[in-house]
């Protein structure tokens, strides 16, 4: 008898956040209640574990909460609202709503993130219902964008493939779609639809595919197009590789058992990059899609959360039993893979024709934030780009923007913008810095442990100095931040990370694969700036003199002795 037929997961055992997921009415909970509560700006823990796949956080200031518990306040309770965008393209109207929520019930940023969503920060639970509102009115949703479900599809922006681009991109909002939960309580709550009495309520009626449980973990799927890996392909529980020949998209090849997150600590968990299982076409992608999702619904671990993640159910079973169980479900095997190769996983800046003879403007944003500074007006120059713009916005999986599908006659409108309001490819910038990513931490994220967006630009300054002094300021190296092991900004893929681990300390991290193919493994343990830029110092020296001809700083490391290759997450502690 299979393991799902044992223990259905309305039945196998379970964790609280089961519990809480089972008792909830398809994830509905008490949340209209809560919302009108008046007397605190929070709300209870069950309801901010179903507000998750609504698409928002509870959060609060961490800046204020020591000034505020002296004033005998409650935290500054905030909800950060992260709002779904397949494959990361919008209208020119969907970005200027957007930015005017942002003023109107953020803090006047927008954060665009490492899956190619927004992120506002600051609203507040009185507004949650108008921003959402706001958001749908606009044909855009929140649904799902968080939570023990399906996320935002990537797609790689490509802009110069643009037939196969807008193929590709096709198929992942086809995948989104299909993927989203079935379930009313989002237009119950959020949108005010009237609320459906049903006698047939159950599983197959309201969620189809996941379920009264929904799946055990989050899951992720994105999209890759050859020679650029951006959406980090390998890191997603559900991977595609585009496969083109003659200019035509053939199919995918398919990956699954990536994953970022890991827990101090705990050398059970571990991130890990998935294993390539097959090939499908391009017909076959979205019933590949609901077949591996309906696994790890069913054979998930729904006992340990740490252990609930795709990559572990993998792991703990094997790619045999993988591919037998889904062709299985499928009714057909999946293909042998076919050959590809990947470059690297950075953006294209600047000015891009496509193949389709529109254009595309690719716009460095450190590490996603929207927002006027003084002398660099970003958020007010887009906005009024957005106002004349024909074609499309595109978020990139590495936090950056690309101004789409531009006319020629177009062009020199979007020029002249851009020139006023000083926008800037970052060309201008080491090649270290358009590389980089961070996740958000503190103030807001409750997972920080240490800076990681406020600082990774001050650190950059330093090791650009050391870059420089060694003539490799041009010399494209991979780097990443986060304030916590939880993996947002794909950190353990990146040539050199830190992670962090205490307030002013990190886990210095080496050797990952500039095309994002190879895991990075840990150098140095709890160190500060003062250590991180010693160790660096004299890395960096050896790079310029040592390195061979087109040899990145990952391979580099590795070919030194610095760490040892990572090609399998289970060996990361090793």
């Amino acid at each position: 008898m299979a393991l799902n037929e044992l223990y259905p997961p309305q039945n196998a055992p379970h964790s609280d956040v089961e519990d809480i997921k089972r008792r909830s009415n398809y994830l509905r909970g008490s949340l209209v209640e809560t919302l009108k509560d008046p007397i605190t700006g929070s709300i209870p823990e069950d309801d901010n574990r179903l507000m998750k796949h609504h698409g928002s956080y509870m959060q609060d200031d961490r800046d204020l909460r020591n000034e505020r518990a002296k004033q005998k306040l409650e935290p500054a309770y905030q909800f950060m609202l992260r709002v779904r965008a397949a494959g990361g393209v919008v209208t020119p109207d969907q970005w200027l709503m957007m930015d005017r929520i942002s003023h109107k019930y953020g803090n006047g940023t927008i954060r665009l993130t490492t899956r190619q969503s927004f992120q506002l920060h600051g609203v507040l639970k009185w507004n949650l219902k108008s921003t959402i509102r706001e958001v749908n009115d606009a044909l855009l949703s929140t649904l799902a964008a968080c939570g023990d479900v399906n996320r935002n599809v990537m797609c790689n922006p490509n802009p110069y493939q643009s037939e196969v681009h807008e193929e590709v991109y096709a198929w992942a909002s086809k995948v989104s779609d299909h993927l989203d939960p079935r379930t009313r309580a989002y237009h119950e709550i959020w949108l005010d639809e009237e609320k459906i009495i049903d006698s047939r309520d159950n599983d197959a009626e309201q969620e189809p595919i996941y379920g009264a449980v929904y799946l055990p973990r989050k899951f992720k799927i994105g999209i890759a197009v050859p020679p650029s890996n951006d959406v980090d392909v390998f890191s997603q529980d559900l991977g595609y590789i585009a496969i083109v020949e003659d200019g035509k998209l053939k199919g995918f090849n398919v990956t699954a058992g990536g994953g970022m997150g890991m827990s101090y600590g705990d050398t059970k968990t571990y991130p890990q990059v998935g294993k390539l299982i097959g090939f499908c076409t391009p017909e076959q992608m979205v019933d590949v899609a609901e077949k591996i999702v309906t696994i790890q619904r069913d054979y998930g671990d729904r006992a340990v959360r740490k252990h609930a993640r795709f990559k572990y159910t993998v792991d703990d079973r094997g790619l045999d039993w993988l591919k037998n169980e889904l062709t299985t479900r499928l009714g057909y095997a999946l293909e042998p893979a076919r050959p590809f190769h990947f470059d690297h996983n950075g953006d294209r800046y600047g000015w891009v024709e496509g193949s389709n003879g529109k254009w595309h403007f690719t716009l460095f944003i450190q590490n996603g934030r929207i927002v006027d500074l003084d002398g660099y007006p970003l958020m007010t120059g887009l906005r009024e780009i957005a106002k004349v713009h024909k074609g499309d916005f595109r978020l990139t999986a590495n936090q950056n923007l690309i101004i789409g599908n531009v006319g020629p006659k177009s062009k020199k409108k979007i020029e002249k913008l851009i020139a006023e309001y000083g926008l800037t490819d970052g060309l201008h910038y080491s090649a270290l810095r358009r590389n980089s990513m961070a996740c958000v931490a503190l103030p807001t994220c409750g997972l920080a442990m240490a800076e990681s967006e406020r600082y990774l630009p001050t650190l950059m300054e330093k090791i650009e100095c050391i870059l420089e002094s060694n003539g490799l300021r041009e010399k494209e190296i991979v780097i990443r931040m986060t304030g916590c092991p939880n993996g947002c900004a794909r950190p353990m893929l990146a040539e050199l990370s830190f992670i962090g681990k205490a307030p002013g300390k990190y886990n210095m991290y080496l050797g990952g694969a500039f095309n994002g193919s190879r895991l990075n493994k840990l150098y140095k343990e709890n160190i500060g700036e003062k250590e991180i830029l010693e160790s660096l110092d004299e890395i960096i020296a050896r790079y310029a003199k040592e390195r061979e001809d087109g040899e990145h700083f990952g391979d580099f490391v590795i070919r030194a002795g610095y760490v040892e290759a990572v090609y399998d997450g289970m060996r990361f502690h090793a």
